[in-house]
């Protein structure tokens, strides 16, 4: 793949990429790209040094060759500038996108016709950075299309998942069936705890003793997952799922009666515990402690005062305990950080109108493609029907083809389905995105403690509490929108028809 030639041009690596194995298949992406990159290439008078070529799988989804691209460039500073088909086949999200920048690099987008490096106007590495957020929407929009499908199953009886132990999963029917070497074990595991002469360590050290694991890995089980097994109600042929309890399509190992009778056990133990209830605090399981990594918790001291400080799980840990007051000022700032002024915010809007195109060259692109697809198949079909009826194909052969040709049919036609419905809502959930992050900080301010932890989890995805500081780290794509506050802020002067200067992203 690598070709190393002694030439005064300028050096370039490709980067290529598809998101499925299938896609490598049919040769439609992989091959295509590479033509297109090593064309344009000799037409710039470019020399290609190497090629990196990711597939990624449901099984794989790491991009080993992109961070070997990332690797060579360190090692070849000669090397300076990388050649990739569009913006989603190089960016899967805005940390790409900073890593890449850092590297101080061209990038030449080439059915885009853009070429991004550190002169770049910073009102053309917006605009890009604008269309890596929408990328990367429009893949997360066909995730919640897969998501849908699994809820649709659950609604009907069957567990999406992974079964627990007791049961299996057939591959073969795509069902959930008792495992006969475990089933017997986990209901002694209920009848054992209903007596209440056992408690959950006296189960564990019985389970280990008899080589009993919870698992399916290889180490021995843990007294949270002999819990955890007695505790949910998957057993009884019913299951959780999305905070619903869901009747199910599986056999049924222990009865209704049994399991209720051991939540009851789990009960009267906690009674005696006298463990106090729960209190419903604004900031639990949002923050981690910044010396430990163990979770921050909260307790009521003298009777009216919230105070947080780390579980110390590990222990000797160092960190002190923070009134509630403090912290709410903090994640007060940290909301208000997303709250873009309206001019910024007009602009913004625009943006993602003109992104619109690309996206919808993209749809275009991807429902012809599925459709041609799908009118071979049925082309196949239809003209196997016909030789079956001329006697040119046997029956064994026409029921085997035609099997394999409706399967692919039906992937087929998901993947049309999802395409078509995740396309609906892309600049609907843009600018949806963006009115949140102008009503965000007022929202926080006027919520109940409830209300508030649940808009900062939507805005969050990690804090760390370290000496009383809170170091956030912000969710997809509000953390593109913080670098466009504070770049709207910072810059004054007008870039083009008075729009708003952005510096670079990740300045």
């Amino acid at each position: 793949m690598k070709r190393t030639i002694a030439h005064p041009c300028r050096k370039a690596v490709i980067y290529a990429r598809v998101s499925s194995k299938e896609q490598e298949k049919d040769g439609f992406s992989i091959p295509a790209q590479l033509k297109l990159l090593n064309a344009y290439a000799v037409k710039e008078k470019l020399v290609v040094v190497m090629e990196f070529v990711d597939v990624e799988t449901a099984k794989q989804a790491g991009r080993t060759q992109f961070n070997a691209l990332l690797t060579y460039l360190e090692e070849h500073p000669e090397v300076r500038i990388i050649l990739v088909e569009k913006t989603d086949r190089l960016y899967r999200n805005f940390r790409d996108y900073v890593t890449i920048d850092e590297r101080d690099v061209e990038v030449h987008l080439v059915k885009e016709a853009e070429v991004l490096s550190h002169d770049s106007r910073s009102h053309q590495k917006f605009i890009h950075g604008i269309k890596v957020l929408m990328a990367k929407n429009y893949i997360d929009n066909l995730s919640e299309e897969t998501k849908k499908g699994m809820n649709e199953k659950a609604e009907q009886g069957g567990y999406p998942h992974r079964a627990p132990v007791g049961y299996v999963n057939d591959t073969v029917n795509h069902t959930i069936v008792v495992d006969p070497e475990r089933a017997d074990f986990v209901r002694r595991m209920f009848e054992w705890y209903a007596t209440g002469n056992y408690s959950l360590q006296d189960i564990r050290q019985r389970c280990i003793e008899a080589g009993f694991r919870g698992g399916w890995g290889s180490r021995p089980i843990s007294k949270s997952k002999v819990e955890w097994i007695l505790k949910n109600p998957f057993y009884t042929g019913q299951f959780r799922w999305h905070g619903k309890l869901l009747m199910g399509k599986h056999e049924p190992i222990i009865s209704r009666d049994l399991f209720d009778r051991v939540q009851a056990m789990f009960v009267a133990r906690e009674r005696k515990k006298g463990k106090p209830r729960k209190n419903d605090f604004a900031f639990s399981g949002l923050m981690v402690c910044g010396e430990c990594g163990c979770a921050v918790t909260a307790e009521i001291q003298k009777g009216r005062y919230v105070y947080y400080h780390c579980t110390n799980y590990h222990g000797n840990c160092n960190e002190g305990f923070y009134r509630e007051e403090t912290l709410e000022d903090q994640f007060a700032e940290i909301v208000r950080r997303i709250q873009l002024d309206e001019e910024t915010a007009e602009w913004i809007k625009l943006a993602l109108r003109d992104s619109l195109a690309d996206e919808t060259r993209f749809y275009q692109q991807a429902v012809g493609r599925l459709t041609a697809q799908l009118e071979q198949v049925k082309r196949r079909l239809n003209q196997a029907y016909l030789d079956k009826l001329d006697g040119k194909i046997t029956e064994e052969f026409w029921a085997e083809k035609s099997s394999e040709w409706q399967t692919e049919q039906a992937r087929l036609i998901a993947e049309l389905t999802r395409h078509q419905e995740s396309d609906s809502g892309y600049l609907d959930s843009g600018v949806h995105i963006l009115e949140l992050a102008e009503q965000a900080y007022d929202l926080y301010l006027h919520q109940p403690p409830a209300e508030k932890r649940r808009l900062l989890t939507l805005l969050l995805s990690n804090c760390t509490l370290t000496n009383g500081k809170i170091s956030p780290v912000y969710r997809q794509p509000f953390d593109i929108i913080v670098v466009m506050a504070e770049q709207a802020t910072n810059n004054k002067p007008a870039d083009r028809e008075g729009q708003p200067v952005l510096q670079e992203w990740g300045g």
